[in-house]
């Protein structure tokens, strides 16, 4: 009987692993990401619009915004599918892009595929996926197909290359904006590298970066001119903390699995640098300092949108394993690295299979309570922690403090917390519901200040909670189960281990 090759080991190892990570998404009805709830809210009002059952508190206004990716793909094929499978296959499309654009600029670096697949399927549920940044995620895996095109199609004519980049340059930007920066920064990186590296003529290079740089322009010209902002007020760089969150950037779930797992993987590496079986080749170098220039540049919370540093983390993951080397001495090697890979995955994996299937009940049961919400009615959402940020046992609470956004489509609602902002998402408050919505705290605070206004006490509520008794008629309070914080205003409907639901009386 034939030994399999090395080569037929690590490709049955990898079909496996990608089988193992992509059946999650299929497994579940509502994939347990903190942001997922707000934009497969998104999804069955913009499938809804035009139809008798619109929502009647918003309304849809088109212009380019640089964040458009699910909201284009996945309301036609709602149509035909559901909004809740649509949804799915678009996160599952976002997975795939993933996985073949890391494999397609590894076959562009080195003219085979080695590691880059292998390295795609550890991060595929790191931190900004495992918590939902869906555009972000598919915008990523368009531009990494984007930059292995421009790198296969470096040495072509400037007219072919112009006319690539406009593509994808096009594609991305309604992607997600700051995929088209990963875009951009890697192709800006890989030619300043060639010039230096070749000497290339100052003309040459400058003609070089303007094919990259001029449909990019072009595109965020005519964002400004058309009212369309980036983001919000606000941004934190966190220098102190950097460090740290690179133990937090596998698992979006998990500290510990977080840390255990990269701690793995660096020690693995480790090794193999000093046995000279791993390394960078000098472009590859070149673009991993550029990449972490930008880490420590870019501030953690960059206007008003969170994580932006653990983008840059995530993006590297993907497009860096493409320019390593790796020279296994023996078999034996070969079976302990597809191990390492093998471990690390389905440690992932494990937990996120683990945190989906253990929401299913919570998410039941937060649809069944929205069958005693009145339709076209306005809900509230606050939590039970006294603090401005939701009291967390572990990261494992966060997926449910956007689940309630899904009111909208359940009980044809009007929700603060579901993402509404004038000038950046398409889908918006009609003006007698603007000034209820209020982006910058994502329309939820602790039940303290609800108290607090109710007894005349705060001085410096938020407007959109000004007079919520009589603008509100239903409260969800998120969080460990508490006691009915206003007995004399609120009436509790439903409760469950994670929410409780109350009406306001009138």
């Amino acid at each position: 009987m034939r030994t399999p090759s090395d080569k037929t080991v690590a490709e049955i190892v990898f079909a496996l692993l990608v089988a193992a990570s992509l059946t999650p998404v299929l497994a579940v009805r509502i994939p347990a990401m903190a942001d997922y709830p707000d934009h497969l809210a998104r999804m069955y009002l913009l499938s809804q619009f035009g139809t008798p059952e619109e929502n009647p508190f918003y309304r849809v206004v088109w212009a380019p915004y640089p964040n458009l990716a699910m909201d284009l793909l996945v309301p036609p094929a709602a149509r035909l599918l559901g909004v809740e499978l649509a949804s799915r296959l678009f996160l599952l499309l976002s997975q795939i892009l993933l996985v073949a654009g890391a494999f397609a600029i590894e076959r562009a670096v080195k003219g085979r595929v080695q590691i880059a697949g292998f390295a795609a399927v550890m991060f595929l549920y790191c931190l900004p996926f495992a918590w939902g940044f869906v555009n972000f995620e598919f915008g990523l895996g368009v531009a990494l197909c984007g930059i292995a095109a421009m790198l296969a199609f470096q040495e072509r004519p400037w007219p072919l290359r112009l006319l690539l980049n406009a593509g994808f340059v096009v594609a991305v930007f309604f992607a997600h904006l700051f995929a088209l920066g990963v875009y951009g920064a890697t192709l800006g990186l890989y030619e300043s590298w060639r010039a230096a590296a070749f000497r290339a003529p100052l003309r040459e290079t400058a003609g070089r970066l303007a094919v990259l740089a001029l449909p990019a322009v072009l595109m965020l010209g005519a964002m400004a001119l058309s009212g369309t902002t980036i983001g919000g007020a606000g941004s934190s760089w966190l220098f102190a903390y950097k460090p740290l969150w690179l133990f937090h950037i596998m698992n979006g779930y998990s500290l510990p699995v977080s840390a255990a797992t990269l701690v793995v993987l660096i020690g693995f590496l480790y090794v193999l640098i000093k046995r000279g079986a791993f390394s960078l080749i000098p472009v590859g170098l070149w673009i991993a300092v550029g990449f972490l220039f930008l880490y420590v540049a870019i501030p953690s919370r960059l206007l008003a949108t969170s994580y932006a540093d653990f983008r840059i983390i995530a993006a590297g993951a993907f497009i860096l394993p493409a320019f390593c080397r790796l020279t296994l001495p023996s078999r034996r090697w070969l079976i302990a690295a597809l191990g390492v890979v093998a471990a690390i995955t389905l440690a992932n994996l494990a937990v996120v299979v683990y945190v989906w299937t253990s929401y299913r009940a919570d998410y039941d049961e937060l649809i069944a309570s929205f069958a005693k919400i009145e339709k076209n009615a306005l809900v509230l959402v606050a939590h039970s922690g006294e603090a401005d940020d939701p009291p967390l046992r572990d990261l494992l609470d966060y997926p449910m403090y956007n689940a309630p956004t899904l009111a909208v489509h359940y009980a044809n609602a009007f929700v603060p917390s579901f993402f509404a902002a004038t000038g950046r998402t398409l889908v918006i408050a009609h003006a007698p519901y603007v000034h209820l919505v209020e982006p910058a705290l994502d329309g939820m605070v602790p039940v303290v200040v609800l108290k607090a206004i109710a007894a005349g006490t705060s001085s410096d509520a938020p407007e959109f909670l000004r007079n919520w008794r009589s603008d509100f008629d239903y409260l969800y309070v998120l969080g460990p189960r508490t006691d009915n914080p206003l007995p004399g205003e609120l009436t509790e409907l439903y409760a469950a281990p994670r929410f409780v639901l109350y009406a306001v009386r009138k």
